[in-house]
């Protein structure tokens, strides 16, 4: 069982808050709601992306919170229209103006493989990496990784990177554990994070997991964040209502029995992870 911190660090020596806001599908107004509720509240870690189309209400939250930006880690995401090297520079450039800030403390390549260079994906994230590199390099972009990228993905972008992505942000969750992509990044160590670490709805009415909750006096929630501390996951749930901000937070007094983390890490019927070679974006 791994030891659960408030913080991890990356392979740059640089620390992350071990939870983040997650704002894929806020809407503008939700997102800003949320980010300054939560940054109110001690999150020090948001989630964004430029196709999320909330960028521009994330930063002024970030403003308006009062909370100064070096205390915040901060990630957005290259959309999929931008997968070259000059698409790259210019995406970035986007979204620091979007969000109101000269860095970024993570920018992820979103997707490994759209649609709009389905022909040659390869050739276009190593292009799309080189221009991350030299933004890591300058200080405009404190880390760089990925999303949604697979052992496949990985494998074909360490060919010609120079720097190996300190990050890989896929869909983690009860019953969705994606093992053989677990296992290739904790050997290059990249830091895992679980977006949708609440999987589908469908999490919510499982009997099973409802009664671990039961058992430690805690919300299904907040024994999925748990859960996926324990495996060294770094969770970034999502939420508009001030509550289940809070309580998605207050998950570091109690610790899951192995036997328990089983039984959650094997729930089935609870949702998939995406193919990222097979979507139609």
């Amino acid at each position: 069982m791994k030891m659960v911190e408030k913080f991890y660090e990356l392979s740059t020596g640089n620390k992350i808050p071990s939870i983040g806001l997650g704002t894929w599908q806020s809407k503008p107004e939700d997102a800003y709601f949320a980010v300054k509720t939560a940054l109110e509240n001690g999150y020090r870690h948001i989630d964004t992306a430029a196709i999320y189309g909330n960028e521009k209400e994330v930063g002024q939250a970030i403003k308006d919170s009062g909370v100064p930006r070096e205390e915040i880690f901060l990630t957005t995401k290259l959309w999929n229209d931008s997968h070259s090297y000059e698409g790259a520079k210019r995406a970035v450039a986007q979204s620091l103006e979007n969000l109101g800030t000269d860095y970024f403390d993570l920018y992820l390549i979103h997707w490994p493989n759209p649609l709009a260079v389905r022909d040659h994906w390869e050739e276009a994230n190593a292009e799309t990496w080189r221009a991350l590199e030299e933004l890591y390099h300058d200080g405009t972009l404190k880390a760089i990784g990925v999303s949604n990228f697979l052992v496949h993905h990985l494998e074909s972008l360490l060919k010609t990177a120079k720097v190996t992505p300190f990050v890989n942000q896929i869909r983690l969750a009860p019953g969705s554990t994606q093992p053989d992509v677990v296992a290739f990044c904790e050997a290059h160590d990249i830091l895992l994070e679980a977006y949708s670490p609440f999987g589908t709805g469908k999490l919510f009415q499982n009997d099973q997991i409802k009664d671990i909750a039961k058992k430690y006096g805690k919300s299904v929630a907040q024994v999925a964040l748990r859960w996926s501390l324990q495996h060294g996951f770094l969770p970034l749930p999502k939420s508009v209502h001030e509550d289940y901000i809070k309580a998605n937070l207050e998950v570091f007094d109690f610790e899951l029995t192995d036997e328990d983390v089983a039984v959650i890490t094997n729930l089935t019927g609870v949702g998939e992870a995406p193919d990222p070679d097979n979507t139609n974006f």
